[in-house]
């Protein structure tokens, strides 16, 4: 009786301290966590797929940016905490600020594209993916050509994944931003001639 009671009690901790588990800090986040996600998503951009009824050709792979995970950890955590669903955050924040404040930012680049992908109660990365990809906008956002960067983070029972792409400009066109024979204007660059 007495080994019973401890075997259950042993059991009972252990299912305690899964339920209470909070996910890592994106800093800390697994390689195997990150390389899942990217083969699931470049897997299918590689080949093209339908969202709903559109078909999308291949995409260029996309690759992981930390400060993409930050922001997507931040927004994670928040409508935990706060018990909401959406792409808002309660304190007004839309996607773009958040992805800014992360760092991620569109300063010296020509072109800047972000998206997010939220989800709620999925138990792995396969059922999230499978989700995002059944749903037609969400799996326009991870077909778009114009993503380049992703980050994506699982807090409890919310899956946030943040897109980014940004160009930087040419390396003859950075040149003459250095030397002021060109500036930035309107997020595109205007040269001039002495």
């Amino acid at each position: 009786m007495r080994e019973m009671l401890r075997k259950g009690s042993l059991l009972i901790l252990l299912l305690l301290t899964v339920a209470t588990a909070r996910p890592q800090d994106p800093e800390i986040s697994g390689e195997e966590f990150k390389s899942e996600f990217l083969r699931y998503i470049n897997g299918v951009r590689k080949v093209g797929c339908n969202c709903g009824k559109k078909y999308y050709p291949p995409a260029p792979p996309i690759t992981w940016n930390p400060l993409l995970q930050k922001a997507a950890f931040g927004h994670a955590r928040d409508m935990n905490d706060k018990r909401y669903f959406g792409h808002d955050s309660r304190d007004g924040r839309s996607i773009m600020t958040r992805i800014v404040q992360a760092g991620y930012y569109f300063k010296g680049f020509q072109d800047f594209t972000i998206g997010e992908n939220i989800a709620r109660g999925q138990q792995s990365i396969r059922e999230v993916m499978t989700a995002w990809f059944q749903s037609e906008g969400h799996c326009k956002n991870l077909m778009n050509p114009k993503f380049k960067e992703v980050g994506v983070v699982q807090y409890n029972d919310y899956w946030v994944q943040d897109f980014g792409g940004r160009t930087p400009f040419s390396a003859e066109v950075q040149k003459m931003l250095e030397s002021g024979k060109a500036k930035i204007v309107a997020g595109t660059a205007k040269t001039w001639h002495d």
